[in-house]
């Protein structure tokens, strides 16, 4: 898939989480995304071949490659400026690389006054998606996630196209629980395979825990937003989503046509990531 195909599919994904969970009602999404054409067929062309390829098996494989982390090493500030070799000029309406977009959400979450550590996991949030760097198509990286090895929710966005999925025929993995125990917790869980499990794996030593969860769980809405596997939730998990809860619209709404400026902000971030993670990581 080329660059412009991949960009084009995660800013439909983000519209279409815009356009399926209105935080801010009041606010038109015009003030978000202005497309002349939605694309709404390709979103759910997006979503065919995710449900279709999100496999507990799928899930197991890409692990097993990618938590080797041994694909490429560098610093923050390397892997944010890598980060940005996916940007083009195919966005109608806003023109902000990627360092951009993730200093919007960090300043947003600066400026109300939270922790440290909270303004560093908006900066770092959206960074596994260097994955698609590394030649992961699309639906393996963005979208919203949600468990595997077990029976898939209808709650999930475009439930139907799980037909395609071959785990929707396993009679083991058809189940509510399919090969989990009740209220096991979700860090016994494995949700489908994308920039959010990735990047958590990378931060895990480094990260305050609800740090971790912001990262691990953002993309999660089946249960953030719908509740859909409480069953599967331990009562850590459910303290722990109030910080997921927190951080969403941070991610969602922190978009404005307006830069923030890099040159000067950037010493800042370099001051504050060093506060919290080695000078080097390994992707």
């Amino acid at each position: 898939m080329g660059k412009k195909n991949q960009l084009d599919i995660e800013e439909l994904w983000e519209q279409d989480l815009l356009d399926r969970y209105p935080e801010k009602p009041d606010k038109k999404k015009e003030a978000y995304r202005n497309y002349e054409d939605p694309g709404r067929d390709t979103v759910r062309k997006f979503y065919k071949q995710n449900h279709k390829h999100q496999t507990l098996d799928f899930v197991l494989k890409k692990k097993e490659e990618f938590l080797k982390f041994d694909k490429r090493e560098m610093t923050l500030w390397d892997a944010v400026e890598f980060l940005n070799t996916l940007v083009d000029d195919s966005d109608p309406d806003i023109d902000l690389d990627q360092t951009q977009h993730l200093m919007q959400t960090s300043e947003a979450i600066r400026a109300d006054g939270h922790p440290d550590w909270f303004v560093l996991t908006g900066f770092l949030h959206d960074l596994g998606k260097v994955l698609c760097l590394f030649g992961e198509p699309q639906w393996a990286v963005v979208g919203d996630t949600f468990p595997v090895g077990c029976k898939f929710s209808d709650k999930i966005v475009y439930p139907e196209f799980f037909e395609d999925n071959p785990d929707a025929q396993n009679e083991e993995l058809n189940t509510e629980l399919g090969i989990y125990e009740k209220n096991c917790g979700l860090d016994n869980v494995h949700l489908s395979w994308g920039h959010d499990e990735y990047l958590y794996h990378i931060m895990k030593d480094y990260l305050p825990e609800p740090a971790l969860y912001m990262i691990r769980y953002h993309s999660f809405y089946a249960q953030h937003r719908e509740n859909a596997y409480d069953h599967l939730m331990n009562e850590h998990d459910r303290k722990m989503f109030k910080w997921v809860q927190k951080f969403n619209p941070y991610d969602l709404y922190s978009k404005s046509p307006t830069p923030p400026n890099v040159k000067e902000l950037r010493p800042y971030y370099e001051d504050l990531a060093s506060r919290y993670l080695p000078d080097t990581l390994k992707f």
